[in-house]
């Protein structure tokens, strides 16, 4: 519909936002414009001080978008609240509290944002293709199982993710004969 839409007007109505020669908004309008180099357009450079205020921008830009899917728009959040923790003001809560008010939800749900998405960068570091699949819904994943990703141990997050990918395949520790639960690699368990 885009595509149709940019040559029915014969230009581009919206520019392209730019940030240090770098296209910051407008990928899906830049690639039909690579199709139609007919087509005029125009860019709008932003005086973006940092990567992190140019992520900021985006994730702001995006949460506006209607049609995000739940997992996209926590994702978003998240990502905003990292990008946003990184300006050393220390005003951490602050930026929570806005980043919440912004988007009309609770500075917890922020916070948890926060931790979903590190959950899902972290699958795709390990599964590269897994975040696009999650986050359009291809791949069901629950929330708490990202969170839980996010905090798992860097040796154990491999078999974490396959935990929360292949549930039917997770083994429960059962306790021993003197009833003290062994897992490799942690500590033995009293099961009370």
């Amino acid at each position: 519909q885009l595509e149709e839409n940019i040559l029915k007007e014969g230009k581009l109505i919206s520019p392209l936002i730019v940030w240090n020669n770098t296209l910051v908004d407008g990928h899906s309008r830049y690639a039909i414009l690579q199709k139609h180099p007919e087509i005029y357009f125009s860019t709008m450079p932003l005086p973006f001080e940092s990567r992190e205020e140019v992520l900021a921008w985006i994730c702001k830009n995006q949460l506006g978008r209607r049609n995000l899917t739940p997992g996209q728009k926590l994702f978003l959040i998240g990502r905003f609240h990292r990008s946003c923790q990184t300006d050393n003001s220390g005003e951490t809560m602050k930026t929570c509290e806005r980043i919440a008010e912004e988007n009309g939800v609770s500075t917890a749900t922020v916070l948890r944002a926060s931790k979903y998405m590190k959950g899902v960068e972290i699958a795709d570091e390990l599964m590269p293709g897994l975040k696009q699949s999650i986050l359009s819904g291809q791949t069901k994943v629950s929330k708490a199982d990202m969170r839980n990703l996010a905090n798992a141990n860097y040796d154990d997050r491999k078999r974490t993710l396959q935990d929360i990918l292949h549930p039917e395949r997770k083994v429960e520790p059962k306790p021993d004969a003197d009833g003290i639960i062994r897992e490799p690699g942690k500590a033995p368990v009293m099961p009370f």
